[in-house]
């Protein structure tokens, strides 16, 4: 093997990149855009949603209720009259709407059970799953606490002192933005080394490397090294200025050590690719393909669902996959600081799994090739 043939041959795959706008946009949004909107759209909690409120009482209760509801939960409520609700809620405008009936404030001094009438635009679907529940407890605190006199909850008898470790304000995009990070290496290292390959047999260059004096291992070499750089200067990219700078996520761990974990990833998951871009016999294959690998390795990978939630079996069957690693030690590394003594089994686990795919890969590309 030739160090030249396999560094030329790499500077060939980035300029076919290069010159290719799709794959250039692909890459640009996956680290960028997606990571932004992914992570500030997250449905696990209810943010700013739209809720109007018809007080027919018109009382200190009533208003206190108003008051209760405030952003980042809701939005600050718009006061409407009754015959508004149905409009304003066929338009589109409130997710929730509120009714306070007449004489609601002399009825539970009085010691009655008054109803509140409460709307719920149902096709908002993640925020009328969870926001009612949000409305019924707000509404039955203020009432407690105008009716008790004070404000407050009842003394327990034993103090609960919380402290959330590594994300102490529960802010869902600090989870979600290096979740769609990792997602994004995975993806974009399988996309852009089966790409390449497949692009070199549709455009028929491929013909023309055989008559070369360069060897299959030089080939893929070229393509693995070439893809994955791109990969792991973007993911670095996206970590330093989009989690970092725009979404202000804190980074606790080491950069050069993630780096390390990235690109032995990416050594699996390009030598996954090429393997599933000789298996593919066209693009609209390899794209069904990848349907078929990335899913899996995204849902089941520990990354969108904790692994100890899955059965037993998935576990052990997914610990093949190198994303699964890979997942275990960016968390790790980035939220919680760990050092190379905590994640030196998933290093080599990668190293390992890289190992083995590269053999698959260069025996089913050598195959191909002839």
């Amino acid at each position: 093997m030739r160090i030249a043939s396999v560094y030329r041959l790499g500077i060939k795959e980035l300029w076919g990149v290069a010159r290719d706008p799709m794959l250039l946009v692909l890459i640009i949004y996956a680290f960028t855009v997606s990571i932004y909107t992914a992570s500030n759209s997250l449905p696990e909690t209810l943010n700013r949603a739209a809720i109007a409120i018809v007080d027919e009482d018109q009382s200190p209760l009533s208003a206190r209720i108003i008051t209760a509801f405030y952003p980042p939960y809701f939005v600050v409520p718009h006061v409407i009259t009754l015959s508004e609700v149905d409009r304003r809620m066929d338009a589109g405008l409130d997710t929730f709407a509120l009714v306070i009936p007449p004489n609601f404030q002399r009825d539970v001094l009085a010691g009655r059970s008054p109803s509140i009438q409460l709307n719920i635009d149902a096709t908002r679907i993640s925020q009328a799953f969870t926001g009612g529940g949000y409305v019924q407890s707000i509404v039955s605190g203020e009432v407690n606490e105008f009716v008790n006199r004070y404000r407050g909850g009842d003394q327990a008898s034993v103090a609960l002192t919380l402290r959330s470790r590594f994300n102490p304000e529960l802010d869902k995009s600090w989870f979600g933005s290096i979740n769609n990070v990792i997602s994004s290496i995975t993806m974009l290292s399988i996309i852009l080394t089966g790409a390449a390959l497949i692009r070199e047999r549709e455009h028929g260059t491929i013909e023309h490397l055989l008559v070369m004096p360069i060897t299959p291992l030089e080939i893929m070499l070229s393509k693995i090294w070439s893809m994955g750089l791109i990969v792991v200067v973007a993911s670095t990219f996206s970590l330093i200025f989009i989690v970092q700078g725009l979404l202000n996520v804190p980074i606790e761990g080491s950069f050069l050590l993630f780096v390390i974990g990235t690109t032995l990833v990416v050594f699996a998951t390009t030598c996954l690719g090429i393997f599933l871009a000789t298996v593919a016999g066209s693009m609209p294959q390899f794209g069904l393909l990848l349907m078929l690998v990335l899913i899996p390795l995204q849902l089941l990978s520990g990354g969108t669902t904790p692994r100890e939630s899955m059965p037993e079996i998935i576990q052990n069957i997914m610990l093949a996959a190198p994303n699964t690693h890979f997942v275990i030690l960016s968390q790790a590394v980035l939220f919680r600081g760990a050092g190379l003594a905590v994640v030196w089994p998933q290093l080599v686990a990668l190293a390992a799994i890289g190992a083995i795919f590269f053999y698959l890969a260069l025996r089913r590309f050598r195959q191909f090739l002839r």
